[in-house]
């Protein structure tokens, strides 16, 4: 039998083969906090802790028939999803202590003594009550630390996803700059365009490290906002991955202004921009950026006329370490990109997500709120 309030805070499950007793008792705790959770039995007791696990304290008597409560506490600690819920033996028997301490060695924390005195009871509870709720704030704190670590590891592998762009395009310039001059004299104006792009990237490199130092020292709620005028920043991210001459890079009209986590946006426009090139197939490849404004969030889109992605794919491709079935992109790809990209995105709020057409190129959208 179970009885319950509305409230979900605690659990407590009382035990024991008299009915009057669980009335009684059950009475004496009420309040506005506290589920009760009634058994008559052992058995009975066990199946209801394996189904709940919000119980937090178990009230168990000692002499029940069949099982008693020792072996009752026994089989509760010795199970991995009940080993601490917390128990207090109520019992009749006397207080010799080869009793108690029996109590103890199966696992009970205290001992309540029959009668039960009104004053005791309801305090030794209270104080198992408040145990409890440390407990679950720990476990909290442990999810949530797990949750940042996790956190850390992403921002890890994109930063220095995102440093090495700039740093491969310095090194492809300043190669074909030195392959070009063992060949030929090279013109001066080639030579300023290969040096400045090297410049031009090493300025990027510099101000990212910048950026990474600066958010580093702030914490999360000073590194939500700052204005962010998207045109240039994808332009800039166009100009500094250094695209083969056969693929060309358009913006679409003019892209918004917006306070908003530059750092973030930065990440997901290069990861987009750079598949589009990576993977695109086509002798004259095009990559188109835009947007759309849809009142409380802007739909941004990032369209490329590349091979295209299989429709049985359009989702599979977001999560972690899943690849297309195509073999040119499955060879070069971590399965690792799309699925932070679409973390990032969730975390403001939106979504993403592609619509393709294969041989014919692929639209991946985004929602990012205002």
């Amino acid at each position: 039998m179970v009885t319950a309030n509305h409230s979900p805070d605690m659990t407590i499950m009382l035990v024991d083969d008299r009915e009057e007793n669980l009335l009684v008792l059950e009475e004496m705790l009420a309040n506005d906090q506290r589920t009760f959770i009634k058994a008559t039995s052992g058995n009975e007791a066990l199946r209801y802790a394996l189904k709940n696990d919000r119980i937090g304290l178990v009230m168990l008597d000692v002499q029940m028939p069949e099982m008693d409560g020792f072996e009752v506490a026994r089989i509760l600690k010795s199970n991995p999803k009940t080993r601490d819920i917390s128990i207090i033996f109520v019992t009749a028997i006397n207080k010799e202590e080869q009793y108690i301490l029996k109590g103890f060695d199966e696992g009970a924390v205290d001992y309540l003594q029959k009668p039960l005195d009104v004053n005791v009871t309801k305090a030794k509870v209270n104080v198992f009550e408040q145990l409890y709720h440390y407990q679950q704030e720990l476990k909290q704190t442990a999810l949530q630390l797990e949750k940042i670590n996790k956190q850390l590891e992403k921002f890890v592998y994109i930063v220095a996803h995102d440093l090495k762009s700039p740093l491969v395009g310095m090194i492809a310039a300043l190669s074909l700059l030195e392959m070009k001059n063992e060949e030929e004299v090279v013109p001066r104006e080639e030579i300023q365009e290969y040096v400045g792009h090297s410049k031009s990237a090493a300025f990027h490199l510099s101000d990212m490290i910048n950026s990474l130092l600066e958010y580093s020292r702030k914490n999360v709620a000073q590194q939500t906002v700052e204005e962010v005028n998207v045109h240039e920043l994808v332009d800039q991210i166009a100009l500094l991955i250094f695209p083969p001459r056969h693929i060309s890079i358009e913006i679409k009209g003019q892209l918004p202004v917006l306070n908003t986590k530059k750092i973030k946006l930065h990440q997901i426009f290069q990861n987009l921009i750079s598949n589009a090139i990576k993977y695109n197939d086509k002798p004259a490849g095009l990559v188109e950026i835009g947007c759309r404004d849809r009142g409380r969030s802007i739909e941004f889109y990032v369209k490329d006329n590349g091979p295209g992605i299989a429709p049985d794919e359009h989702e599979a491709i977001f999560k972690l370490f899943r690849t297309t079935s195509n073999v040119a992109q499955a060879e070069s790809s971590t399965g690792v990109g799309l699925f932070i990209l679409k973390m990032l995105v969730e975390e403001q709020g939106g979504k993403v997500w592609v619509e393709s057409e294969m041989g014919k190129g692929s639209t991946f959208y985004f929602d990012w709120m205002k």
